[in-house]
């Protein structure tokens, strides 16, 4: 989301699975997925190229509050990065749970932001498997796990994010953090700490991946 001049109100952004921002500096022909098109007084451009159109948007006119608005707001739990995202938090939350802790990971309600790579990354950086009962975790576990997601998520944003598939930035760069990770998308190749082959099973409807020696 970004606030504009005070009292000018709120534009919220989700870029959903394809979406992406463009910054054009110079005048050129839009592209058949541009959804929308934002001009500054020097004739700069910002473009909202969306292949799938999953993208949305929101205005909050200015007085009104954001829930009201995106009321998707609501439903999400803290943010990795909040004080409120802390261990004791998690146990609390998943106390006698047996959901798999990936697919509470995963789960917005629990933590905001956390999607299927950051969530497999995190989990093998703290060493417990993605298909251990949430429930089942020790205040020590879930302090690690913790450590590792804000962890994995500092480093991602430092390389800019992750690209597998669509992702740029404004400037159309991929985001680096893929060619890093230990596990997400390494099904089959040695394990970087032990080097015993990375699993890859379904899980929850998504891609899960492990390394069955690093975590258990």
């Amino acid at each position: 989301m970004a606030a504009l001049e005070p009292n000018d109100g709120v534009w919220g952004v989700h870029l959903r699975m394809t979406g992406q921002f463009q910054w054009h500096e110079k005048p050129s022909e839009p592209c058949k997925h541009t959804r929308v098109r934002l001009w500054n007084s020097k004739e700069e451009e910002l473009r909202f190229v969306d292949v799938r159109s999953f993208g949305e948007m929101w205005w909050v006119p200015p007085g009104q509050a954001v829930e009201e608005v995106i009321t998707g707001l609501t439903r999400l739990g803290p943010e990795p990065f909040s004080s409120d995202f802390s261990a004791t938090y998690l146990k609390q939350k998943l106390k006698s749970s047996i959901r798999p802790i990936k697919t509470a990971l995963l789960d917005q309600a629990l933590v905001a932001g956390t999607g299927n790579i950051y969530a497999d990354e995190s989990l093998f950086a703290s060493g417990i498997a993605p298909f251990t009962p949430s429930g089942q975790l020790k205040l020590t576990q879930l302090e690690r796990l913790r450590d590792a997601l804000v962890n994995v998520l500092t480093i991602s944003i430092g390389a800019g994010g992750t690209t597998f598939s669509d992702f740029r930035d404004l400037e159309g760069v991929n985001g680096n953090y893929g060619g890093q990770a230990w596990v997400y998308r390494r099904g089959g190749e040695p394990c970087r700490s032990c080097g015993t082959p990375i699993r890859r099973e379904k899980l929850s409807g998504r891609s899960t991946h492990w390394c069955p020696t690093c975590q258990s």
